[in-house]
């Protein structure tokens, strides 16, 4: 299974720059919908396209590996 880390992103982003960053903001900086942003942030298995995780790592100004994780099923 792919889990998403928007939510340790976001955190992380929020404590460097010591303030709130909001899903309306990554949306509208990267242009994935807010809900699609939601949905990555909160639904378990949630399946996006690569064009958001490149968005994600160009605003996060991360790597992949970064903004997914992948985890063995047993």
């Amino acid at each position: 299974m792919i889990r998403f880390k928007l939510k340790e992103l976001i955190a992380e982003k929020e404590f460097r720059e010591s303030r709130v960053i909001t899903l309306a903001e990554i949306a509208e900086k990267t242009g994935i919908h807010r809900s699609t942003l939601s949905k990555i942030a909160n639904e378990r298995g949630y399946n996006t396209g690569t064009e958001n995780v490149d968005r994600l790592c160009r605003h996060f100004e991360c790597d992949v590996g970064d903004v997914i994780q992948f985890i063995p099923e047993e």
